[in-house]
């Protein structure tokens, strides 16, 4: 009875319980000295293929496939297939989401919430509503009778901001006012950042402002200084903020950085839409201006754009699906073109080939997004909001722990306070997020590297004028060399002694405040401050030797002079 007890209440050491096997391959970092940081780098290599090996194996087991629209015929095309004949073909859970929402007072944004359930709607002339679009469900509905400009969902449906023609509010589910934002003044757009609790607003003052909602202090506070700011949109996979601006420049910017990481200039005239890609994580952007052209551009090389064409009727507004669908709604119609031929280059300017469109005319539109996880595609515009089917755009699995379509009241207060504990520091948002955990680059002035794996990026600039072939090195004489062709001493005395002498005139001076301040000035350059002290130090040299000959010069009259005891000098 005693050790069955013992051996309930027991358990093995963690050093001696089974684990899985080691992965063949995972990054080995044998060059570094230390034992106990290379183990810790090895443990957490092997777990990270541990884990990517299961989540490829974990794929053969999701329940559901994306679903795409396909033509039977070679002369029939997607685009021409009606949402009619859509929602008479699907299912009637997902024929749903075919809805329209006759409003007054637009035009009008709309907004999801991270798992899709719920649905945020704002019009220019002050109408604020907030539902379950599944079950139609309201949850608040607002006049406000001011100006508003935009909507978004804080952490989860049962808080929401808007951005209204002084300030920035924030209600609660009911639509009960909670808090007035005085420091953002005027704002245009919000982003919420789910995974930092971090608020973004930028409005017609030129300011980028991070509230953070968890603690109700201001961040960060960046200027702009390219005038107000229409158009914002973040990246999903590494929290960076991009920002469209009137003389067609797109900036990126982080909360740690007073200047734009990334400064493009995209459009020859304003920046209406700017989106980015969530499928390939943050590969792709896609831009509109005034111009009326469209440009997708690849995020790893900042070049030119990989492909552009003209859409019709200017202003165009975009978005990306989960999927990697994109949405461009102008000129009266929403067209939405799917991948992989969005992605791929054209040096020509032409559209890529078009999966499907919804006419809408004399109805001018304001903003389009797609409902995560669903085909179901919103569109706002100034008589409503319009809800379309758009197939094999949604992501049909969804991890529950993340974003749960169908959470209830437990699991939406278990989740908000998991992500609490979690949430990421803002001065940890950087361009790449690979960075965290990782090594940094060795030191350009510590030893023991190998000049061929640094990049040439990363070489001093002898190294680089050496790699190109145009560093004078006939002078450079080392050491070994030098001291190679020094003769040989059996006891070794000599080498010693001309080390030491070496030491003592490598050092000699070095202590001086003059000398200190010398050796900062750079000699390629003409300081009038560095010639007045080279010129002091000129003239104390001068008088010093003046000062020494004089000296010499009395000791040897000194000596020459005659004495009375000259007469006991004998001689040789």
């Amino acid at each position: 009875m005693d050790s069955l007890i013992l051996k309930a209440n027991t358990a093995l050491p963690r050093s001696l319980r089974k684990t899985d096997p080691s992965p063949e391959k995972y990054r080995k970092y044998r060059h570094i000295a230390n034992q106990k940081l290379r183990t810790t780098l090895h443990r957490q290599s092997a777990n990270s293929e541990r884990s990517k090996a299961l989540l490829k194996d974990a794929e053969l087991l999701l329940p559901n496939e994306a679903g795409k629209m396909e033509v039977e015929g070679d002369m029939d095309r997607t685009w021409r297939i009606s949402q009619d004949e859509i929602v008479s073909s699907v299912s009637v859970e997902a024929a749903r989401g075919r809805k329209e929402f006759a409003l007054d007072g637009g035009p009008y944004r709309a907004k999801y919430t991270r798992n899709g359930r719920h649905m945020a709607v704002v019009g220019q002339k002050g109408h604020v509503a907030t539902f379950d679009w599944r079950t139609g469900t309201m949850h608040s509905e607002l006049q406000l009778r001011e100006t508003c400009r935009d909507i978004t969902f804080l952490q989860d449906h049962s808080h929401y901001a808007v951005a209204q023609k002084k300030y920035v509010f924030i209600y609660d589910r009911d639509g009960v006012e909670l808090h007035r934002l005085k420091s953002h003044i005027e704002p245009t757009r919000l982003e919420f950042l789910p995974f930092h609790w971090l608020l973004a607003t930028v409005g017609n003052t030129g300011y980028l402002k991070y509230q953070d909602t968890s603690t109700g202090q201001l961040v960060a506070e960046h200027r702009t200084k390219l005038g107000a700011c229409v158009t914002m949109t973040q990246n999903v996979h590494n929290a960076v903020i991009y920002l469209g601006h009137q003389n067609g420049t797109v900036t990126l910017w982080t909360p740690n950085l007073p200047q734009p990481a990334v400064r493009l200039l995209a459009h020859l005239g304003p920046v209406c839409s700017v989106a980015v890609d969530p499928s390939t994580g943050g590969r792709y952007m896609a831009t509109t201006g005034v111009d009326g052209m469209v440009k997708l551009w690849d995020c790893r090389s900042w070049k030119e754009a990989l492909r552009s064409w003209n859409s019709r009727g200017g202003n165009a507004t975009l978005a990306w699906s989960q999927r990697g669908c994109l949405a461009v709604a102008s000129g009266g119609a929403v067209n939405v073109y799917s991948r992989p031929s969005i992605h791929a280059p054209h040096p020509v300017p032409s559209p890529p080939p078009l999966y499907l469109t919804h006419p809408q005319p004399a109805k001018p539109h304001a903003s389009v997004a797609f409902c995560p996880f669903e085909d179901v595609l919103a569109i706002g515009h100034a008589d409503g909001v319009s809800c379309i089917l758009v197939p094999g755009t949604g992501e049909p699995n969804f991890d529950s722990s993340e974003a749960d379509p169908f959470e209830g009241r437990k699991a939406r207060r278990e989740r908000e306070v998991k992500s609490l504990l979690d949430k990421i520091q803002p001065d940890m948002i950087a361009l790449d997020p690979e960075f965290l955990g990782g090594l940094a680059p060795p030191s350009k002035l510590t030893g023991g590297v190998d000049p061929d794996t640094v990049p040439f990026a990363r070489q001093p600039r002898l190294g680089r004028l050496r790699i190109q072939g145009k560093a004078d090195e006939t002078e450079d004489v080392s050491e070994d060399e030098a001291a190679s062709e020094r003769p040989e001493d059996p006891n070794g005395e000599a080498s010693k002694h001309d080390r030491a002498e070496r030491e003592k005139r490598k050092m000699r001076g070095k202590g001086k405040s003059l000398k200190r301040y010398l050796r900062k000035q750079r000699k390629n350059v003409i300081d009038p401050r560095a010639v007045a002290v080279r010129e002091q130090l000129a003239k104390q040299r001068a008088e010093r030797e003046r000062a020494r000959v004089l000296v010499e010069s009395y000791d040897k009259s000194k000596s020459e002079r005659p004495s009375a005891l000259d007469r006991f000098h004998r001689g040789p």
